[in-house]
């Protein structure tokens, strides 16, 4: 996936998540499941940025950003924000 296809991802990611904040204000979700996806759209959204910045890193030291891989949601879940 390239930068663009990476940015497209995370803006339907931070949509999804206003929805589903939304929908528990309106009470058409349950607290727990919009808690449980919640969670699941931020490791998302953490690997996006993640591969994000291996991309950028690749490319400002001379290095194919194509070979930057999406690192596992036990590794990116580690990161500070």
């Amino acid at each position: 996936m390239d930068d663009d296809g990476i940015m497209r991802q995370v803006n339907a990611l931070i949509e999804r998540e206003h929805e589903l904040r939304t929908a528990r204000q309106n009470g058409t979700v349950a607290e727990e499941d919009e808690l449980r996806e919640l969670g699941e759209v931020e490791v998302q959204l953490d690997q996006c940025w993640d591969l994000l910045r291996q991309r950028r890193a690749k490319r400002e030291f001379g290095g194919d950003p194509d070979e930057a891989q999406p690192r596992p949601s036990s590794v990116v879940e580690r990161y500070w924000q």
